[in-house]
Parts: structure tokens; C-alpha cells; sequence
């Protein structure tokens, strides 16, 4: 019997063209095993293969070098909640209702009817599995609001949010329902230990996977090994060395991942994508951000920010196998890309039901251009400066803030009265940049560049009109 995804795995039958580079013939057998590691607060200048003067990534700048290393990747928000919801969805998160990050009993929640990358997969017949942070509802663990399980996850292992009391031995697992209580160890450590007992124990070996490691590095409460704080010396003081140890941490994390994907002879059918769910915690934002030492590198702005600091993140691609070693690329791509992607890959029919707003990146794995009916779109209420709205198309980037005279709160929470403000605001001023050759953003070309800046505002203004439209009130006051 021919696979019912006969005309992607044909793509596999010979050479092709990747990236500027070919990769010898290979044909798979059965559609691939999809990995997404999605670190927390983690910057695009964290990590030694992107540049990091002391931080040593030992493991990821081996995944960089079995793959592909993308310059250009982005989140879907500046902020968690809303980055994890579009991941999962490959939907602008304004449209789910993830306005913000969501607090411990707020309504927010990724509803039933919004369908995710998990349940499409466990559909067409994967094994899935969720260790680490879950944070798409306030009421976690609990039937009022959609859970993991609710969306697709066989088997999960998580927290609402933030390992509790810290990094080190945390308290607040819950697998399948059931709380686990403390645990020893480091969080890195405990999420991928789920994960390979998981791939260990599955009971057929030969149906596809997909699991994703959500870990809590490396947001705060920030705790790491003093065995690695101590390989810092150079550091400025003893927050700087816990954010570096951090990070090292979570790249022993995943090297022990990557080898027991190895051990399990799975790697060459498994396609894994390494990736942050936006860019660093801004030093002493709050009380205990004294150790968020994070690095947009290059970029402008940092976690909250439109600016890409805020939202271009590491992002390392490897299938081994199926993709040339040694690549980087500086193709725009977002993490709401995922979805589309791996149905096209798996023979998905993607979901009708409502707007995706990311496209398929199987052109892209074959060295062609991404063909983007819709650029890239960000829209987060909350964003620093009043910078709300971002767009790219190709070279360029669009940042823009609305008409409304109350600025928001960077960083809080939903609460009542934001959402009436949103649907009702309008975009009013933009800046544009040539994002290729101006990394860091310092050059508004809005004045130099009218006909572009007028396109470009149109289309944001479009979508903005469109995804505050779609998104949902939560709190009864709220609604109209």
C-alpha cells in the first residue's frame, strides 16, 4: 500500500536542492518523528553558535552544525502565553485570545474549538507527549479550562508556568492530571528525563512521534548547578554566572535528548526544531530579574519589545538524513510556519475551520522560495514604547502603535477593559526599516521610502482590523 503522503516522500527519492546545497537521495518509509524544543526567554545572542562571547553551547552548536542555523527566525509574540498559543496553532495569538501572558486564574485559555498542531498529528496517528511549561490557561489542572490532554497530548508532563520555587527541585509538576510533588534536580534536567522514559516506554515503536520539550530555562526564578556557575568566573557577579550556567544547562539538557534519540536509532527520521518563545528578560524589570542576563545580540530591544529583539529568536533546524549539515540561512520564518509545515509533511490536510496565518516551509527544504500569501504579522497590546504592531515582508519591517491615548502596562496580565480598548483602536503611526542590511533597527526610513511605508501600513492596518476582530472577550464586564 503507497503512503497517503506519496507526493511529499517522492521529494526524497532524489538529490535535491537545499538552501544552495544538495543532500544525497534518500527516501523515508513513514512520515517523520517531529521534536520542537522551545526554551523561555532565551535571545537570539544567547548562544555560542549565535555568537555569545563566553556562553558555551557545546551540544546546540553541534545541532547547528548537523543542520540548519537560521539568522532570521522568529516567535509568534514578544511574550509567552501569546508565542506558545501561535506555535501550537500557527494563528496570529490575538486571534485564539491569548492577549498576553496568562496569570494564575485568569480566564485566558487556548479554547477547544482551536485546533493545534498535536491534535492534528495524534489524528493522523503519532504518539504525543508535552514535558515542560504549558502556560495557555490560568486555571491549570483544572476541567473549567481546556488542558493539555484537550489538545492532543497523550501524555503530558508540565506547569502552568514557571518551574516553582525555582529551577532547582521543583514542586509544581503535573503529569496526566496527577501532581507529581518535589522533585530533585534541575528542571532541564527533570523535563527531558520525562521525555526519553516517554520514547523508552512507548509501547509501538514503529508509529510516529511527536513530542515537545517546553523548558523553563531560561526564565526566572533562575537556578542552575554550582558545577557550571563556577565555569563563569569572568562574570559580573553571581547573577551574570547563574543566567550563563542557565543556559549551558539547557544545552546539556537537549544534548541528552539528541543522544537518546540517537540510542534509539530514531535520529535520521526525526525532524527537530530548536527555538525560544521570545527574546530576553530586560535586567531587573522586576524584583527577582537580578539574573536575566539574556542577549539580543545584534538586535534592537529585548522581551515586550516590537523591535525584533523582542521577538527574532534562535532557531536550528536538523532532519539528519534529509537536510545538508552545515547550512545557515537567512530566510524569514516563524514559528506559526510549524503547523502547515509538518501537516505538509505528515500528509495533513491542514485545518479549515479557521484562519492559519503561517505557510508551509516544504518549499524552503527544497531550495525554493517561500511563497507567503500574507507577510509575517505580530501584534502584542502590551509592547514597549507603545510599539504594538510589527509586519515583515522580505527585506523590510513595519513597526506601528495605535490611536488609543492610554498606553498599556508592558508585561502585566489581562484584565478587564483592555480587550474593548483593543477592538476599537486604530493603527496611527509607523516606522520602516530595511531590516537586511539595518539589523539593529536604526534607521526609520518611513520619510525616505513613502510609496513603500503607504503599502506596508495598508497591509498592516488590514490584518490588525482582522485579528482584533477575531479575538475573544473574556471577562463579562468586557462584552458589548
Amino acid at each position: 500500500m503507497l503512503p497517503r503522503n506519496l507526493h511529499v516522500w517522492l521529494l526524497f527519492l532524489t538529490a535535491f536542492h537545499v538552501c544552495g546545497r544538495y543532500f544525497p537521495a534518500a527516501a523515508a518509509a513513514s512520515p517523520p518523528n517531529i521534536v520542537i524544543i522551545l526554551c523561555d526567554d532565551l535571545g537570539y545572542g544567547d548562544l555560542e553558535c549565535y555568537g555569545h562571547p563566553t556562553i558555551k553551547t557545546p551540544h546546540l552548536n553541534q545541532l547547528a552544525s548537523e543542520g540548519i542555523r537560521l539568522t532570521d527566525c522568529y516567535s509568534a509574540a514578544p511574550i509567552c502565553s501569546p508565542s506558545r498559543a501561535g506555535l501550537l496553532t500557527g494563528r496570529t495569538p490575538t486571534r485564539s485570545g491569548i492577549y498576553s501572558w496568562i496569570a494564575e486564574g485568569n480566564p485566558m485559555n487556548l479554547k477547544k474549538d482551536e485546533t493545534t498542531l498535536a491534535t492534528l498529528l495524534k489524528r493522523a496517528g503519532y504518539d504525543t507527549c508535552l514535558s515542560g511549561k504549558w502556560h495557555l490557561n490560568g486555571l491549570f489542572n483544572n476541567p473549567a479550562q481546556t488542558q493539555p490532554s484537550d489538545h492532543g497530548f497523550d501524555h503530558w508532563f508540565s506547569t502552568q508556568n514557571n518551574a516553582h520555587p525555582s529551577h532547582e527541585n521543583p514542586d509544581n509538576f503535573v503529569r496526566n492530571g496527577k501532581e507529581t510533588g518535589p522533585i530533585q534536580g534541575y528542571s532541564c534536567q527533570i523535563v527531558v528525563d520525562e521525555a526519553a522514559q516517554w520514547l523508552r516506554e512507548r509501547q509501538e515503536k514503529n508509529r510516529p512521534f511527536f513530542l515537545h520539550i517546553c523548558f523553563h530555562e531560561t526564565h526566572e526564578p533562575v537556578a542552575s548547578p554550582d558545577r557550571l556557575v563556577q565555569q563563569y568566573p569572568e562574570a559580573k557577579g553571581r547573577g551574570e554566572a547563574l543566567y550563563e550556567a542557565n543556559v549551558t544547562n539547557m544545552d546539556h539538557a537537549t544534548g541528552r535528548l539528541m543522544k537518546v534519540l540517537d540510542e534509539l536509532q530514531i535520529a535520521e527520521n526525526t525532524l527537530v526544531f530548536f527555538t525560544s518563545d521570545n527574546g530576553p528578560e530586560t535586567l531587573n524589570r522586576y524584583k527577582n530579574a537580578w539574573r536575566s542576563w539574556g542577549s539580543p545580540g545584534p538586535l534592537r530591544g529585548m522581551k515586550l519589545h516590537m523591535y525584533d529583539g523582542g521577538i527574532r529568536v534562535p532557531g536550528i533546524l536538523r532532519w539528519t538524513g534529509r537536510i545538508t549539515a552545515g547550512q545557515t540561512s537567512s530566510v524569514p520564518v516563524s514559528s506559526v510556519d510549524l503547523l502547515p509545515t509538518i501537516c505538509e509533511l505528515a500528509g495533513i490536510p491542514l485545518p479549515t475551520s479557521k484562519v492559519l496565518d503561517g505557510t508551509s516551509l516544504v518549499p524552503f527544504l527544497s531550495g525554493k522560495p517561500i511563497q507567503r500569501k500574507k507577510p509575517l504579522f505580530w501584534h502584542y497590546y502590551g509592547g514597549t514604547d507603545n510599539r504594538q504592531v510589527a509586519l515583515r515582508e522580505g527585506d523590510w519591517k513595519l513597526v506601528a502603535w495605535w490611536d488609543q491615548p492610554q498606553k498599556m502596562s508592558t508585561g502585566t496580565s489581562l484584565s478587564p477593559g483592555v480587550v474593548p480598548l483593543i477592538k476599537k483602536s486604530r493603527l496611527a503611526g509607523f516606522e520602516l526599516y530595511h531590516i537586511s542590511e539595518d539589523v539593529s533597527e536604526q534607521h526609520n526610513l518611513a520619510e525616505q521610502e513613502p510609496e513603500r511605508l503607504k503599502k506596508m501600513a495598508q497591509q498592516a492596518e488590514q490584518f490588525y482590523a482582522e485579528v482584533i476582530k477575531e479575538g475573544p472577550y473574556w471577562f463579562p464586564e468586557d462584552r458589548p
